[in-house]
């Protein structure tokens, strides 16, 4: 989604930066990981894959996807930025505007369980509600990965459904009970 090419979302400990193309190798590295794979409910891609991934997150306008980067202050250099690269927060409008479905990822295990990713979640909902017309978010988490179904029960998603076939746990949380979270926008100046 063309929204967020030009916008860095500063919170606390964390900034979302637009995912571009100077991320994809360490992203690809990431997705080598079968662990992540599996948590993720993702499929290995080849780098080639990975970047015309990256081309279509940033065009295709059902999706709202950001690089989340450790610091609260604006990156000086790419190299910089890509060091500081700790995971990503995305959010997907499979059948209407006003339902996004979000999907989030520490990817570096020292960054995992420190509240990176409560605050990932938060200031991306809180970003897209003043930008976007959602009136409710989904998250749907593999039974498997109970740290992700602890993590949206923690931050207030309720269970909507579990589905055996699928092996599959649904959340939703409507816009009228995010979380509030302060943040800054500021230019982003890479893209």
């Amino acid at each position: 989604m063309k929204l967020n090419k030009e916008t860095i979302v500063i919170g606390q400990n964390i900034s979302l930066v637009p995912y571009c193309h100077h991320h994809v190798q360490k992203y690809h590295s990431w997705m080598q990981n079968k662990e992540l794979l599996e948590l993720t409910a993702s499929e290995p891609l080849s780098l080639e894959q990975e970047y015309d991934m990256q081309k279509s997150w940033q065009n295709d306008e059902d999706k709202l996807t950001f690089i989340v980067i450790e610091g609260a202050t604006e990156p000086t250099t790419i190299a910089e930025e890509v060091r500081r690269m700790i995971g990503d927060v995305n959010l997907f409008f499979l059948f209407s505007p006003e339902v996004a479905e979000i999907n989030i990822m520490i990817a570096e295990e020292r960054c995992q369980r420190s509240g990176f990713g409560s605050e990932a979640l938060s200031l991306m909902l809180n970003y897209s509600m003043q930008y976007l017309p959602i009136t409710k978010f989904s998250a749907k988490i593999t039974n498997s990965n109970t740290k992700s179904l602890r993590f949206f029960e923690k931050n207030n998603f309720l269970k909507k459904s579990v589905c055996d076939v699928f092996q599959e746990t649904a959340y939703e949380l409507p816009s009228t009970k995010l979380p509030k979270s302060s943040y800054t926008l500021a230019h982003y100046p890479f893209s």
